[in-house]
């Protein structure tokens, strides 16, 4: 509805310009996610700029943004907040207030969680799993803390790197502190154990923060995005009694687990198809940007060859990746076919596909051996055929990953001072091996 003439703007050589949010680098994911500024010179007031000098304004007392709060309103009420703002009773800046309810303990300066089961355990020197989670998205939010909860861990400090996620998180789930600040987790003394479910091009370097500041660690895959990160959380684990646990859950889930033990005494190989109907993402997705995520071969295939490294039980050979290619011959990295070939002559094909339709299961996984063969069908089913599995076909009740069971497992040994719920040496090797599902040049080069 916006009605200018050309005429009023030749004539007085004026300019009509309408500005982004924030300023220029709004909604461009490398000016606010990569922290790529705009030239000084091009682009005097970028978003970034923009927030620093108001920043430093308020600071310095000379913008006062107090005077446009007219209304502060209990978050209960919070209705009468939208009536204000759909009615006639004026309103510019309404603010909604939430109630805080601090432990006596917390304001003597100790920290206080309240468990499961409604107590509240002082932490002392002996205390055992007492966490600090960095980062808090969804999947930390809606599975990882939840769980963390439900094994009794006692829940310190949550990291955010914008604040509000984690103060929401806090408040939800019984934090005692929250922070925007990762070394707030690393150098306090009361936290024994770190939870990282950041981005994975932070991993490596939270990973072996933790492992120097003498921290369990429970960080979610991937373990890195290069070879020599991996190289030096190998080097930070010699000598150290510390916990490090990969969020590989696939390999605890109940029908994993079934499946498994179907194959104990398994005399000749095993023959491994995993088949993930993964679904597209959009193109700048940052899963798919190599140096934020690595691609989605390494940040959701190495789930899978953990999984079939775990039904084999033996080393990794050999992984080969063969890519499709757009008409253009551009190779079309999630939709791929993994091969892996183990030490003991087993063989696995993993096949990772994007270009799925949506009501095609999810995952399955087919295992053939000695004449025998079982599949599970996305978590929730499984048959067996030459062998003995718990209903032929029967349904879980729900799709159960393992997210709860392994976190509870990494809680427990930590408390009991166990090794962990999966080897070192797997960890590193799937670490490494998932490396090179991001260089399909590369594929197969090294150890494991």
């Amino acid at each position: 509805g916006l009605e200018l003439r050309r005429e009023d703007f030749y004539q007085k050589e004026l300019s009509f310009q309408v500005s982004c949010s924030y300023g220029p680098g709004r909604y461009d994911p490398q000016h606010e996610e990569g922290a790529v500024d705009y030239p000084l010179p091009f682009v005097r007031w970028t978003e970034a700029r923009n927030f620093s000098a108001v920043l430093q304004l308020m600071d310095e007392g000379r913008v006062d943004p107090l005077p446009l709060v007219s209304h502060r309103i209990p978050f209960q009420d919070a209705t009468r907040a939208y009536d204000i703002i759909t009615g006639d009773e004026p309103g510019l800046g309404i603010v909604l207030e939430y109630p805080e309810k601090v432990p006596e303990e917390v304001e003597r300066g100790r920290s206080v969680q309240v468990s499961p089961n409604g107590s509240q355990p002082k932490i002392t020197a002996a205390s055992c799993g007492v966490v600090g989670v960095i980062g808090a998205g969804n999947f930390a939010s809606r599975v990882l803390i939840p769980a963390l909860k439900e094994a009794g861990a006692i829940l310190h400090t949550v990291v955010s790197s914008r604040g509000t996620s984690g103060a929401i998180a806090a408040r939800k789930h019984g934090f005692l502190h929250a922070s925007t600040d990762p070394a707030t987790v690393f150098n306090d003394p009361e936290i024994d154990t770190v939870v990282i479910a950041t981005r994975h091009d932070t991993h490596a370097e939270y990973v072996l923060k933790a492992l120097e500041a003498g921290k369990h660690v429970f960080v979610e895959k991937p373990l890195a995005l290069r070879m020599e990160d991996v190289d030096r959380i190998e080097e930070a684990l010699e000598g150290s009694d510390r916990i490090l646990c990969v969020g590989f859950n696939r390999r605890i889930a109940p029908l994993t687990v079934e499946a498994r033990a179907a194959l104990a005494g398994r005399v000749g190989p095993l023959v491994v198809n995993i088949t993930v109907n993964a679904g597209s993402l959009p193109d700048d997705h940052w899963t798919k940007d190599p140096r934020v995520g690595g691609g989605r071969l390494v940040g959701e295939g190495c789930h899978f060859l953990d999984l079939a490294r775990f039904f084999v039980g033996h080393p990794i050979v050999e992984v080969q990746v063969t890519s499709a290619s757009d008409q253009a011959g551009v190779e079309i990295e999630d939709v791929s076919v993994i091969n892996v070939s183990f030490s003991d002559g087993s063989i696995a094909t993993i096949q990772y596909l994007a270009n799925g339709p949506r009501g095609f299961p999810k995952e399955r996984v087919e295992l053939f051996w000695d004449e025998k063969a079982i599949r599970v069908d996305n978590f929730r089913s499984i048959e067996g055929w030459g062998v003995t599995v718990k209903g032929r076909g029967g349904l879980l009740a729900r799709q159960e990953k393992g997210h709860g069971a392994l976190i509870a497992r990494f809680v427990e040994d930590v408390r009991t001072e166990k090794a962990g719920p999966i080897g070192r040496a797997e960890i590193l090797e799937i670490g490494r091996r998932t490396i090179n599902l991001s260089g399909h040049e590369e594929a197969g080069r090294g150890e494991g």
